[in-house]
């Protein structure tokens, strides 16, 4: 089943991101027209019945299809009617069915699959303003929505209960503004008041069974592509060199999402909430970027091995990076970070542990930036060079640089901190056993390590000969701070190999 689920997720979110900006101009004829266009530069085939009666253009039995890519397979959407009504003021508004069908079907693995997925509006009110070269569409919709209607395998209907997938937004109010030339410049914004959605599913194999409830408000999205005429998404290096970028920042207030099922005959629950958050990305033939960001988030657990939920939360949790992809013999740029602040867990978790509450429950930190720069040695945007390196002992790049500008880590009564820039000789990888030779230096600083210690020792973790080597270790690795159970530490690396500690040569 989970190969019908890629193929159907990824067929809706290819149209999704396709049909985002494919609408335009200030005349019916100039926006059939440039549909047909940029649907078939996206690679799909485009017909339908075209009339006019008036100001009135209809399109009737409008049919989009694309061959998946790297699949036996076809998505297909077949909307039967659409009006162009020219308003007399240079704009053209846009009606469409409340309902149409969304078909994919294909072959894989030696099965032959049919998704029927039904597309849904209310109020949809959506107008084209501007000039055939540069062309704004506004749109407003009370719901919009998909549902899986029919899955079908080897001409076999599934049982309803097999799968279900129903998603819907409320109160949408969006704007897609298009520059056409030969490279389409569109811009998209779009706010919505709420998101639900929910899943379901019954593996015929096992009898598992899932379902998946959660919603979302105070939704936004703002976005700029960049498309060029020669698309193709069989061909990724292609497109990427001819100029194709994506960049989009989506944001949430509020959220939640119930998980229940049953895995081997066993039942579990999950849920978790959120205050809000961000997901933004940035993808070109350059650099590909993440920045994902949740604010006070909650997870609650239970399954029938343990008689109580696992619960934790945390103020925030964000992960953020930026990496070249373009394979070059220039050296590149790239930044990771990630932080998970103020993380708790129930009393009742941390009973299993330690029951007599002898070590600090103060909230948990965990924080790490760096940058640096890179050599890619791998055409990322090749899939034979991809599923190459699986099976290759080169290494896909060279680590060039690395700059630690952040190191935090505070959890049960103890803190490190640090940071720390390094250059790396990648004509030397034998004294590293492969990794090449580091040269720099790294500053840490260690607060609340022998404190932290005798309590372990105490709880029966940590036996008197296993604390007294951690504690010559430290003693080793660094000296004394001016505050009370405070270790510094200063590590250099040098350029022939050696390793120091506080001046003292430990490699």
């Amino acid at each position: 089943m989970s190969v019908f689920l890629r193929r159907s997720c990824g067929a809706v979110l290819a149209y999704a991101v396709v049909t985002q900006g494919a609408l335009a101009d200030v005349t019916a004829q100039d926006v059939w027209n440039d549909w047909q266009a940029y649907l078939s530069q996206m690679g799909y085939t485009v017909s339908g019945e075209q009339s006019v009666a008036g100001d009135v253009t209809t399109i009737a039995d409008m049919t989009m299809s694309v061959d998946l890519p790297e699949e036996d397979g076809q998505f297909q959407m077949t909307i039967p009617e659409m009006t162009l009504t020219e308003n007399g003021d240079g704009t053209v508004s846009i009606a469409m069915p409340e309902n149409f069908p969304m078909i994919i079907a294909g072959e894989a693995e030696g099965e032959t699959f049919s998704v029927n997925i039904g597309y849904s509006q209310t109020g949809l009110d959506m107008v084209v303003s501007g000039t055939p070269d540069e062309m704004t569409y506004d749109y407003t919709a009370d719901t919009l929505g998909i549902t899986l209607d029919e899955l079908i395998v080897d001409d076999e209907v599934m049982p309803d209960d097999v799968l279900g997938v129903n998603f819907e937004m409320t109160e949408v109010t969006g704007s897609s503004r298009m520059k056409i030339g030969e490279i389409r410049d569109v811009d998209q914004e779009f706010t919505a008041a709420g998101l639900t959605y929910d899943l379901a599913f019954v593996d015929p194999e096992s009898n598992d069974t899932g379902k998946i409830d959660g919603s979302a408000n105070q939704l936004t999205f703002e976005g700029n592509s960049l498309i060029p005429e020669d698309f193709d998404f069989s061909d990724p290096q292609a497109f990427y060199g001819n100029g194709f970028s994506f960049s989009g920042v989506f944001t949430y207030a509020a959220g939640q999402t119930a998980i229940a099922g049953t895995s081997e005959g066993e039942a579990f629950t999950m849920g978790s909430e959120s205050e809000g958050g961000r997901f933004g990305v940035g993808l070109d033939s350059e650099r590909l970027a993440y920045d994902i960001e949740q604010n006070s988030a909650k997870l609650a657990i239970t399954t029938a091995d343990l008689p109580f939920p696992i619960e934790i939360a945390m103020a925030n949790a964000g992960l953020k990076f930026e990496f070249p992809v373009q394979q070059s013999e220039e050296i590149q740029p790239f930044g990771f970070a990630m932080n998970l602040t103020d993380f708790t867990m129930s009393d009742i978790l941390w009973s299993i542990f330690d029951p007599a509450g002898a070590l600090p429950r103060d909230p948990a930190t965990i924080a790490l930036d760096t940058s640096g720069t890179a050599k890619i040695l791998t055409n990322f945007f090749d899939p034979e060079a991809i599923e190459a390196m699986e099976f290759s002992e080169e290494a896909p790049g060279e680590l060039h640089s690395l700059k630690i500008n952040e190191l935090l880590v505070s959890l049960v009564g103890a803190e490190l901190t640090g940071d720390g820039d390094f250059a790396f000789d990648n004509s030397n990888t034998d004294e590293f056993d492969g990794m090449p030779v580091p040269s720099g230096v790294a500053n840490l600083k260690l607060v609340g390590a022998n404190a932290l210690i005798d309590k372990l020792i105490g709880m029966g973790l940590l036996g008197e000969s296993d604390a007294m080597g951690a504690r010559m270790m430290m003693g080793l690795m660094a000296v004394p701070g001016e505050e009370p159970d405070t270790l510094n530490s200063k590590i250099e690396f040098t350029e022939d190999g050696q390793i120091l500690a506080n001046g003292q040569r430990i490699k």
